[in-house]
């Protein structure tokens, strides 16, 4: 039980200025119920005491030495739970007013005020009731409003992007989309790439969908529901086509990718790492891939060309496949740089027995380059936009 509730107020004071502090604890010790159990003058020596004596009442000053008020209330917070936070400052501004108040303080008194005002902000304190200097009290009520409002606007957006997302994980919601991927020599279709379209309300491309989902944390959960729509097809691909399917490294190693992909031919599937997300552990990612590795199906890099990130991928990850980013195809047949990059990406393709696959072709003339350069498979709006399978479409 504390000494306040025997009728005896315990106070810590904090102050750097020697004379104020002096002031304070001639002050207190005039009041019959209160007694100063300790004096600092740093905020290192605040928490010490805090933590030491357990007082009922810390009497703060907000601009001490060794980071102020803020991080003194916050600590002794931590420290001694019980204790109720009295910010005392000679600022009455209101910003200084809302980090105090922010950082766990319970009421705020400016130094120029009544001898009796502070007494009183210290008594109502120790009953946890708050109180405000008249000099700040208008201008923090406004604050508090304000805060109070930012938190309210931003917590109902959050909770409208939770319920917009969720309408997204209902069955049926995900639209998916196949975009061919073709052999540039023979024009003859390899394999087709699943990709996520939302045809629901609002309306909204599916990069906005899917960082939507991930600032809410249900980012897995939306790519997983994509897996899914698209597996869902599967039966509707040509026999000799494979499916391609992009998937985030964090979502590699879930046991969630196997389940999702459970009885589906490991030899016609590929997975598209992205770089949406570091890998954290390469090694980790391999491992966590050999069910289907293991069996015959194939690893690629998405957007390769377009950062270092996909470079690493593609050396510590060994992968099957590698695409070339659009960045690095757009162009091509009249920019020598992305020439040169993509020719050094085939020379390495062939050194290490790697098919490369190039994105966004999206004229003649990308083609030829590409073709001349040795790449020999490729998909963009000049090869085939995304669109339902071809056995869907005879429906």
């Amino acid at each position: 039980m504390g000494q306040a509730t025997r009728g005896v107020i315990r106070v810590l004071l904090a102050d750097d200025d020697a004379p104020v502090l002096a002031a304070l604890a001639e002050m207190i010790d005039a009041e019959p119920r209160m007694t100063v159990v300790g004096a600092a003058s740093d905020t290192d020596e605040a928490i010490a005491i805090a933590g030491r004596e357990r007082p009922d009442v810390a009497l703060l000053d907000v601009k001490m030495p060794g980071g102020g008020g803020p991080r003194a209330a916050r600590e002794i917070g931590r420290v001694s739970p019980a204790t109720r936070v009295v910010a005392l400052s000679a600022h009455g501004d209101r910003a200084t007013v809302a980090e105090m108040l922010r950082a766990g303080a319970l009421s705020y008194v400016v130094k120029g005020a009544p001898i009796g005002e502070i007494a009183e902000a210290v008594e109502r304190a120790s009953r946890g009731l708050a109180s405000l200097s008249g000099q700040v009290a208008a201008e923090v009520a406004r604050e508090l409003d304000e805060q109070l409002g930012r938190r309210e606007r931003r917590e109902a957006a959050r909770q409208q992007k939770i319920e917009e997302v969720r309408r997204a994980l209902e069955p049926g919601a995900i639209a998916p989309v196949f975009q061919p991927i073709v052999d540039l020599e023979t024009g003859a279709i390899d394999g087709y790439e699943a990709l996520a379209r939302f045809p629901i309300e609002p309306q909204r491309g599916p990069d906005v969908w899917f960082a939507s989902a991930a600032e809410v944390g249900l980012g897995q959960d939306l790519e997983f529901a994509a897996i899914r729509a698209a597996v869902e097809r599967f039966d509707d691909l040509p026999r000799d086509a494979y499916l391609s399917l992009n998937v985030s490294p964090t979502s590699c190693l879930l046991e969630r990718l196997e389940h999702s992909l459970l009885g589906l031919p490991a030899a016609r599937i590929v997975l598209e790492v992205t770089e949406h997300a570091p890998v954290p552990d390469h090694r980790a990612l391999r491992d966590a891939l050999s069910f289907l590795t293991g069996n015959g199906g194939r690893l690629a890099i998405d957007d390769a060309g377009a950062g270092f990130a996909s470079l690493r991928h593609i050396l510590r990850l060994a992968p099957d496949i590698i695409k070339l980013d659009i960045s690095l195809t757009r162009d091509i047949d009249t920019d020598q740089a992305r020439r040169a990059m993509a020719a050094a990406l085939v020379s390495f393709g062939n050194e290490m027995g790697t098919v490369l696959v190039a994105e966004g072709i999206e004229t003649q003339a990308e083609l030829d380059t590409l073709r001349a350069l040795g790449v020999r498979h490729g998909q963009g709006y000049f090869l085939g936009r995304p669109g339902e399978l071809p056995a869907r479409r005879k429906r």
